[in-house]
């Protein structure tokens, strides 16, 4: 699998996962629908940052990186 996203996208969607995770889990300010939301959105985040594929980059043809 290629790889079509750049080492800042890649922190940024971890750390957009974490800023979630926390919202979620840790202060309750989320519930019902907007916590499962939120989790299912970290979740994917964490994800693609791991393996630095983004399927909706390759159905609207972007990359964030600068070697492939």
């Amino acid at each position: 699998m290629m790889t079509n996203m750049g080492t800042i996208d890649r922190g940024g969607r971890l750390v957009i996962a974490a800023v979630l995770a926390f919202l979620a889990l840790g202060t309750g300010a989320l519930s019902g629908v907007l916590f499962w939301i939120a989790l299912v959105v970290a979740a994917v985040f964490t994800l693609t940052a791991l393996v630095g594929n983004c399927p909706l980059y390759r159905i609207v043809g972007l990359k964030t990186c600068k070697d492939c």
